[in-house]
């Protein structure tokens, strides 16, 4: 028929591999899990792994983690990293600056 797809697919030949927001999501993944395994906490977010929502957009899933242990270390971390001047954006977790550059005025 003339108003077929001429690639040969359909709907139901889609795969989240298709998607611009898998392939975001997969790269936040893997950075996140890099970050977690050099603060040693990669063991305490076994569901963490790259999502599509419903709107096909990319999210990370980071699963349930105990709030005595992983949750409290966690927030320390963040908590440390701002005190030391590494702000939500502008640094990775190496201390390096990273290739987002955003005002920090304002941050706390």
């Amino acid at each position: 028929m003339p108003t077929e797809p001429t690639d040969g697919r359909d709907a139901a030949a889609w795969s989240p591999l298709d998607s611009d927001g898998w392939y975001a999501a997969r790269n936040a993944t893997t950075a996140l899990r890099d970050a977690l395994v050099h603060a040693g906490l990669e063991k305490d977010f076994p569901y963490l792994r790259a999502e599509l929502n419903a709107f096909g957009h990319g999210v990370v899933e980071l699963g349930r983690v105990s709030p005595d242990d992983t949750a409290e270390r966690l927030a320390e971390l963040l908590r440390l990293a701002l005190a030391h001047g590494f702000g939500a954006r502008g640094h990775d977790y190496d201390g390096h600056a990273s290739t987002t550059t955003a005002d920090q005025k304002g941050r706390a």
